[in-house]
């Protein structure tokens, strides 16, 4: 088994972004190894944290990561989508601030038994929360082609996902998928000749599509995103930090829905929609400093949006 030690992106500026007060109430709802969340009980006094992770791994890291910060931390086994029900379930009404890190941490990344990565091989996984039915090979040898060709679509952006759709179709009906190489093999196998001497490997999109599939995780980002944000005290800071362009995209979007959600024509004097702003941008999109990717190339794709509430 990997050692759980997940390095934390763009830690000092989620610091800043979530503008700690040391007496208040926070939530780290991805909590990973519990890197981001170290620093921040770090600077609590009378406050508490929250954290949050699906993966009892990664819960037991983090919790003896977290051990000296004794009852200042309570750590729960859930989805982010939860939230609502975690802290209703803690008697917590509204925190002072979030943060979502929407990435698969680096130990889940490197520990080939979990099914993540097409260059080791392993048994096809990608359940982030291993109490999940759902597995990446239920997908590969049990979803219609036509859903495997949208999900490679919709979820990995792959212009090739009709030929890799039905290349998996083909050799599933001769006998089962099983293995993380054997998948990614197939899919470079179905590959025309350009899309070969790409710099990423050519399974690269395909993985991302079945890991956002098994594990239903822009469906939880819509539905945390849609609540979030009215479990925050006024003044309470939202960060949300992704890696893909679907991923940034709802965050965006969830986001200015919450900003300037207004539907009323433009040339009205007063609204009528019904509409009342609940955030307000901090800033603009935040990615990595040069020294940060020097030590962690992962964190090249990371973008972080931070909001407020009003």
């Amino acid at each position: 088994m990997t050692e759980f030690r997940h390095v934390p992106v763009l830690l000092r500026e989620c610091l800043e972004g979530l503008a700690i007060d040391p007496g208040g109430v926070y939530v780290d709802g991805t909590l990973g190894g519990g890197g981001h969340s170290f620093e921040i009980a770090k600077r609590l006094t009378t406050g508490r944290l929250i954290g949050i992770d699906r993966d009892e791994e990664a819960l037991r890291a983090a919790g003896e990561r977290l051990a000296p910060f004794g009852e200042k931390v309570t750590l729960v086994r859930s989805n982010f989508d939860r939230l609502g029900e975690v802290l209703d379930g803690l008697g917590i009404r509204a925190v002072d601030g979030m943060l979502f890190d929407l990435g698969v941490s680096s130990p889940q990344l490197d520990d080939a038994l979990r099914g993540f990565s097409y260059s080791q091989d392993a048994p096809l996984d990608m359940r982030m929360d291993r109490l999940s039915p759902l597995t990446a090979r239920t997908v590969v040898n049990e979803w219609p082609e036509e859903e495997l060709k949208r999900i490679l679509f919709a979820y990995g952006e792959e212009r090739y996902a009709p030929r890799i759709a039905a290349a998996i179709a083909r050799r599933r009906s001769v006998s089962p998928i099983e293995t993380t190489l054997e998948l990614a093999e197939l899919v470079r196998s179905a590959m025309p000749a350009k899309a070969l001497r790409e710099k990423q490997h050519p399974a690269k999109r395909t993985f991302q599509a079945l890991r956002i599939a098994v594990n239903d995780e822009l469906g939880s980002v819509e539905r945390l995103l849609d609540a979030a944000p009215d479990l925050l005290r006024e003044g309470g800071r939202l960060c949300v930090i992704s890696f893909h362009s679907l991923e940034d995209r709802i965050v965006k979007q969830a986001i200015h829905r919450r900003v300037d959600g207004c539907t009323c024509p433009r040339d009205l004097p007063v609204c009528v929609c019904g509409f009342h702003q609940t955030l307000k941008t901090v800033g603009g999109v935040i990615t990595a400093s040069a020294e940060e990717l020097a030590e962690n190339p992962r964190a090249r794709s990371a973008k972080l949006r931070v909001a407020q509430r009003v």
